[in-house]
């Protein structure tokens, strides 16, 4: 593994940084970014979610099968007509300040998210008429209509309960100190450094909680942390690179784990008033790509060439709707019916060496084609919020982690009203089939339903899925307890460091 000057020197500045002894109860966390807020009202970014899992209990959970299994809530139950969800919450839930997860706090951040200004949950919401709380342990969720996506909703941000007593304490510095009632409670944060936490003693699990303190160090480039888990200085590593997995595996001191991901890499463009916003354009460049190019050059051959956000070979991807061959001749002939030969755009590309290495590909590819691609790599929370403004970028990369139903793997970024929707897309038809969709249990109308949504937008090309991932995590030899999951989660309960 031959490195770069400048990652020899961020591999040695982050090791000098590490060297005093952990002890052998901290665990030391590489995750590919730093988060951008941690307040599961306000999240976006796909790294704030590994934050979360340590921090923030959900009222369910997603098991290594895509299920839903108990947290906070330990058991739920559908009205008959599907407009009532009844959860039973967990009596020994505490928050971080030792209030109690009862009902009534379950209400206040769920109408939070339903309601408030700041919040990016109230798409996921919608559906929501009113949330009761009859008894302390009682949970009454009544929806306008069946919502069949809501247990999948309740399993991510949307379900992860802030204590109440601080949210009015801190109002908007919740996005700093957030006091959630997970594993492990924050203790120190700095920007761009580190995420600093402690075991909590009154979880309802802490019993298999084997860890006593918890250290998440953002470090974007992905050799970089191979190599301070290498060197000792790293106990696990989220997002192995593909280029890094089959050294990895010759490496005595390392252990390599992997599963099968939900989560797929996506390339967005600006509807209105950007550099793609021909739908000619963007045609044309879906045309000049190989997505197997891609998977082969830059991930190894690890990864799977998609243009859905549902991997092959699950209910919800179609083979009738298969990516175009590269069509080079096709996509200059675009070019020249829209008047532009050689049209320019911006793509931001975070700063990841994998993500970096596709962005130059595509700008090879489409360079054959005609077009002028510059790459601006961005920290992924400068890209995603720059991307958010809407009006001041061309095309952006963007990682979505997967959810187990398919509403959350696509509508929060194509329907008129999601929160991912950064791209200004808004297409009656589009929204009308998702909403089929949420309203119906039943496999083969919510397919129905799906596969119109797709056929529209893959037509309309508002974003371009690149590949599904596989999640890879390297760890120091002898952890004990990890349990991959197609989310890219890391479940702490049960995980043990070597002694």
């Amino acid at each position: 593994m031959r490195l770069h000057p400048f990652q020899q020197l961020a591999a040695a500045l982050l090791a000098l940084s590490l060297a005093a002894p952990a002890g052998a109860q901290t665990l030391r966390i590489g995750i590919g970014a730093d988060p951008n807020v941690l307040d599961p009202a306000q999240s976006t970014a796909y790294v704030e979610r590994i934050v979360f899992t340590a921090l923030c209990d959900r009222l369910v959970d997603v098991g290594p099968d895509l299920s839903f299994r108990p947290e906070l809530a330990t058991a739920w139950a559908w009205s008959e007509e599907g407009r009532t969800l009844t959860l039973t919450l967990r009596p020994d839930g505490r928050f971080h300040d030792g209030t109690a997860v009862d009902a009534a706090a379950v209400k206040v951040n769920l109408d939070r998210y339903r309601t408030a200004r700041e919040s990016r949950r109230r798409a996921e919401l919608a559906a929501v008429d009113a949330v009761e709380a009859p008894d302390p342990r009682t949970v009454v969720i009544r929806l306008k209509e069946p919502f069949a996506p809501l247990l999948s909703v309740l399993s991510d941000r949307s379900g992860m309960i802030l204590s109440p007593a601080a949210l009015a304490r801190l109002g908007e510095r919740i996005r700093e100190e957030p006091v959630c009632s997970g594993p492990f409670r924050l203790v120190r944060r700095v920007a761009q450094d580190r995420i600093e936490m402690e075991r909590f003693p009154e979880h309802w699990n802490a019993a298999n909680i084997h860890v006593q303190r918890l250290v998440m160090r953002p470090i974007p480039d992905s050799t970089v942390r191979m190599l301070n888990l290498r060197s000792g200085q790293l106990d696990i590593i989220e997002r192995l690179a593909p280029s890094d997995v089959a050294e990895a595996r010759r490496d005595p001191k390392v252990a390599v784990t992997e599963a099968t991901s939900i989560a797929y890499q996506l390339f967005y463009m600006r509807m209105q008033g950007g550099a793609l916003s021909d739908p000619r354009l963007r045609e044309a460049l879906e045309l000049s790509l190989d997505r197997d190019i891609i998977n082969q050059v830059a991930l190894e051959g690890l990864f799977v060439p998609n243009n859905q956000p549902e991997a092959p070979g699950t209910p919800y991807h179609f083979p009738d709707l298969a990516p175009p061959a590269r069509d080079l001749a096709r996509a200059k002939a675009l070019l020249r019916e829209a008047g532009q030969p050689a049209p320019a755009f911006t793509l931001l590309v975070p700063n990841s060496p994998v993500e970096s290495q596709v962005a130059q590909i595509i700008q090879a590819m489409a360079g054959e084609a005609g077009f002028q691609v510059k790459l601006e790599v961005l920290e992924s929370s400068a890209l995603v919020a720059r991307s958010e403004r809407g009006q001041d970028y061309d095309a952006a990369f963007g990682i979505w982690s997967g959810r187990p139903d398919p509403d959350g793997n696509i509508a929060p970024w194509l329907a008129t009203d999601g929160f991912l929707n950064r791209m200004g897309y808004s297409v009656p038809a589009v929204d009308a089939a998702f909403l089929a969709a949420r309203r119906s249990t039943d496999t083969a109308t919510r397919q129905e339903a799906y596969r119109a949504a797709a056929r529209r937008w893959m037509a309309d090309r508002p974003v371009l899925v690149l590949y599904s991932y596989r999640w890879f995590w390297g760890m120091r030899a002898g952890i004990t307890g990890f349990q991959p999951s197609p989310d890219g989660l890391i479940r702490f309960a049960g995980l043990r460091l070597p002694q």
